[in-house]
């Protein structure tokens, strides 16, 4: 079971998809191992959405690390079945970024999946922890306040 704080999230960032036919398993729905898939994309594209890259991050010697995933099923996705994919940030990013995500079909619009990622900025030079950039935070801050 994940538990989500409390608190509102500072930043929600939903992302449409659409579960194919190589993602389901022989009874027709999303195997488990392809959310994880699922959350990349979506926080990479809320990422995106704030004016930054992986790609940008990794050429300034920064690496993004899941350090913990966990899942948690509540109603099957079926093969083609429309979704949105929700990134829940709670709190400011610091050396980890902790990301939440609810999977809701778009068809019974109900809450098929939930998550949580834990990532870590790490420089890439040393291969330790470090806090997360000034630009990456003040990009959160404007989506949080804006």
């Amino acid at each position: 079971m994940i538990t989500f704080p409390d608190s509102e999230p500072l930043i929600e960032f939903a992302y449409p998809l659409r579960s194919r036919y190589g993602e389901t398993d022989k009874m027709g729905v999303v195997y488990h191992g392809h959310f994880l898939n699922y959350f990349e994309v979506a926080r990479t594209e809320m990422i995106r959405s704030y004016g930054i890259t992986y790609k940008h991050m990794e050429d300034e010697g920064i690496m993004l690390p899941v350090i913990d995933a966990a899942l948690a099923f509540k109603i099957p996705v079926q093969y083609d079945e429309p979704i949105q994919v929700k990134v829940l940030i709670y709190d400011q990013p610091g050396i980890r970024l902790i990301t939440y995500y609810k999977v809701v079909s778009d068809i019974t619009k109900k809450e098929c999946v939930h998550g949580k990622v834990t990532l870590c900025f790490m420089s890439d030079e040393t291969r330790r922890p470090i806090r997360a950039p000034k630009y990456f935070i003040d990009k959160m801050n404007i989506a949080i306040s804006g």
